[in-house]
């Protein structure tokens, strides 16, 4: 696609809330909290999210088009999700902190159009920029046939391999009834 930028979430609080959620701050709306700490309430994600847009390294990366926003991706160290660091169905294969990519969100009207693949190359641009020795997604596996929006949240893992990704083992995790594999890019 055309003129599509990828920046950092950083200080863009405003826009990603334009992707993720709506404004109202009673919505039930993830907000992407759901990895970093369920507990948050509904009523208070919103705040929670602009706090992680002040601070370095920010909780993801967004995708414009034409300038305007378009798509979200959550990239972070995973220990900064306080979910994947308790979880039983996705492993953590070593010492390392690597960077997680746990969600894609394309607003309605930019969808179709090879976002994700923008979304995901800046994912892992921003992670070495800030230092990550590997990024990790846990992708379902879509090789027989389309994924719906709702459980593709998480990408595909023919998404991740086009990016330089390679499966290291099927988790014990579900999206649309489908297990996730856990892939991983090395970046050091």
């Amino acid at each position: 696609m055309d003129d599509v930028t990828v920046l950092p979430a950083l200080g863009r609080f405003d826009d990603v809330a334009t992707v993720v959620g709506t404004r109202r701050p009673d919505a039930g709306a993830c907000w992407c909290t759901a990895y970093r700490d369920s507990r948050v309430p509904n009523a208070e994600r919103p705040a929670y999210l602009r706090s992680l847009c002040a601070q370095e390294p920010g909780p993801g990366v967004l995708a414009y088009v034409g300038g305007e926003v378009a798509g979200w991706c959550s990239v972070a160290p995973r220990s900064t999700y306080r979910r994947l660091l308790r979880s039983r169905t996705i492993p953590v294969l070593d010492e390392r902190d690597a960077w997680c990519v746990v969600c894609f969100v394309v607003r309605a009207g930019f969808r179709r159009r090879g976002l994700l693949h923008d979304l995901l190359d800046g994912a892992v641009a921003h992670a070495q920029a800030h230092g990550a020795e590997v990024v990790e997604g846990y992708p379902v596996d879509a090789s027989d046939g389309r994924v719906d929006v709702v459980s593709g949240y998480v990408g595909s893992v023919q998404l991740f391999e086009r990016s330089g990704f390679t499966r290291v083992q099927a988790t014990t995790a579900h999206s649309g009834h489908r297990v996730r594999w856990l892939v991983r890019r090395e970046l050091a």
